[in-house]
């Protein structure tokens, strides 16, 4: 098969002919119809995870078709439409027995702890557990949107921030993650502000529900005008990039009692960001990780994309094929794009 492969961390990213993937007793191969950019997978191949062996192919928001199953396989079938949660659970921890596969103790997660899906074909284990089917009104680029940001986005709002109507919602970073964000909280009703540096960004942002928006590259001052505009500060906010000034910021323009909602991989010098523990103690607020979301939890999402109260399919930019992947990851830190880009070209 064809495959999107790199040798060294910051190195070349090449397309190769590799040997195809065989199915453990327990797992699936897909043949990939679609599969997303995400700054995960620039993180990955800048060499900030410890779990990716080289070399290694990337890729963990993806949508495919069942080609080949393993013997212990029960509730799936060859040529079965499906996607996947880019984390994948065991389905026998005690995360994975409380409904936390999310956290799962042994999880795997294609692209990282092993083979991912920029490639015709990939593996995905434990299929009974991770496998979401497909409805025929979602199609594949659209499945392959859902894989990672559109899903963190969904639990992030409302899962780990209870978000409700009328509450107010700051998206700190307005790239995959924060444009779904601001979609999933229109859609449940909140007043969502949107901060980014980049302006066509922010445009986009309001066209998908942001009622307010600061451009954070010439803001004077980020929690200031949050604070303003909501008369104390929000209810809600999100760290939809990873970095130690959002996530100051996002704490900062909490009102009392608000929840601040770690989403954006901190890594590097932002590891440890300064947190102001004596406004958390005072105010009572709430710093709260948010990592995916369970397969078991992705029907409620589908239905309402299925009524058209959400429409992932718009936060897709562009569709580009796999030989021009290479390009767009290695660039991803510019922050250039405006919305999701998808692979769905292959040969």
């Amino acid at each position: 098969m064809k495959a999107l492969v790199y040798e060294t961390f910051q190195g070349n990213l090449g397309l190769k002919n590799v040997e195809d993937p065989t199915p453990l007793n327990h797992s699936v191969i897909l043949k990939t119809a679609a599969t997303g950019i995400c700054r995960s997978d620039w993180h990955g191949w800048m060499g900030h995870d410890p779990d990716i062996i080289l070399p290694h192919v990337p890729g963990h928001e993806l949508s495919g078709i069942i080609a080949a199953l393993g013997k212990d396989v029960k509730n799936f079938n060859i040529g079965d439409r499906v996607t996947v949660p880019f984390v994948c659970g065991c389905g026998s921890c005690e995360q994975c027995n409380s409904g936390n596969h999310q956290v799962c103790d042994r999880q795997s997660q294609p692209g990282f702890t092993h083979w991912g899906s920029f490639a015709e074909y990939v593996r995905i284990d434990q299929a009974d557990t991770n496998l979401v089917r497909l409805p025929e009104e979602i199609d594949d680029i659209t499945a392959a949107s859902l894989g990672c940001r559109f899903i963190t986005a969904y639990r992030a709002v409302v899962a780990q921030g209870k978000i409700t109507e009328g509450q107010s919602i700051a998206i700190h970073g307005c790239g995959g993650v924060g444009l779904s964000a601001i979609m999933i909280a229109k859609a449940f009703g909140a007043k969502a502000i949107a901060i980014d540096i980049n302006e066509d960004t922010l445009k986009l942002a309001r066209k998908l529900g942001a009622l307010k928006t600061i451009n954070a590259s010439i803001s004077s001052n980020v929690i200031e005008e949050i604070l303003s505009l909501t008369n104390g500060g929000v209810n809600v906010s999100l760290d939809a990039l990873g970095s130690g000034i959002t996530c100051q910021n996002s704490i900062g323009s909490l009102r009392k009692r608000g929840k601040h909602i770690q989403v954006g991989l901190m890594t590097g010098h932002h590891q440890y960001p300064k947190i102001p523990m004596d406004k958390v103690l005072a105010n009572e607020l709430e710093i709260i990780g948010s990592h995916g979301m369970q397969a078991h939890k992705y029907p409620e999402m589908m239905a309402l994309i299925k009524e058209g109260k959400l429409k992932p399919q718009k936060l897709v930019e562009q569709t580009i094929p796999l030989a021009q992947a290479a390009k767009v990851l290695t660039e991803m830190n510019q922050f250039t794009n405006k919305g999701m880009t998808i692979i769905n070209s292959f040969n």
